[in-house]
């Protein structure tokens, strides 16, 4: 699955876009606003935006740039404009392509999944900081050097947790990554025992976890070592 958010203050242009590109291997997030934005890239991880351009709170060749300063995600800058400066600015404010209206979602959906191959990241296998290291090619997990023993389930939430420090990870996406096959059969309560083995075997005070943290309302944190 994955993850796209479009920033398009046109209510029914965003609604079309996201009909024709629905299927299974996407999941849309819809903004009208630079602040709406923004805030939803705070609270989720996506693997793709699409901005437009011409917002009623701010242009959004000033978003992907403030964006770009601190994550490397994908961005496709969305306008009715073709002139070749404003091609040539998105491009220098760090956009990965730039589409212009009118624009066939066929032709779209094209660019969205050979933007996502070309820029999808290499596997990370290997994690090491503070009292952990994690090799996860292996299955080979120590805290202070000493062998943790950690179940397929476990593995996969700490592997989804420990490579996107920081961010807000929803329970749904969690879901998602653990149980890729469907969670139409997975009980409620699996990723919260997945949660609670993972902090009694990894945390030094599971009741008070300083590394697998709870946003309540939200889902979960990881923070790195000191």
């Amino acid at each position: 699955m994955k993850y796209i958010l479009i920033l398009e203050d046109d209510a029914d242009l965003a609604a079309g876009m996201e009909m024709a590109l629905m299927s299974d291997d996407f999941s849309f997030t819809i903004c009208s606003t630079i602040k709406e934005a923004e805030e939803k890239f705070c609270q989720q991880t996506f693997d793709l935006l699409i901005l437009d351009v011409n917002l009623p709170d701010g242009s959004g060749f000033e978003l992907c740039r403030k964006i770009r300063k601190s994550s490397k995600v994908s961005i496709i800058l969305l306008t009715a404009r073709d002139m070749e400066l404003d091609i040539v600015r998105g491009l220098e404010c760090g956009a990965d392509d730039y589409i212009t209206k009118p624009f066939s979602t066929m032709v779209l959906r094209a660019r969205i999944r050979a933007l996502l191959r070309r820029t999808a990241p290499e596997q990370e296998t290997d994690y090491a900081q503070g009292p952990f290291r994690f090799q996860f090619a292996t299955m080979e997990f120590l805290k202070n050097g000493i062998p943790v023993d950690l179940s397929r389930t476990e593995q996969r939430i700490l592997y989804l947790l420990v490579f996107h420090p920081g961010q807000i990870l929803t329970r749904e996406r969690l879901m998602e990554w653990v149980w890729p096959d469907g969670t139409e059969y997975v009980e409620d309560n699996a990723l919260s025992v997945g949660i609670r083995r993972l902090r009694d075997k990894l945390e030094d005070n599971p009741s008070k976890p300083e590394h697998i943290k709870t946003v309540y309302g939200k889902g979960y944190q990881w923070e790195n070592s000191l």
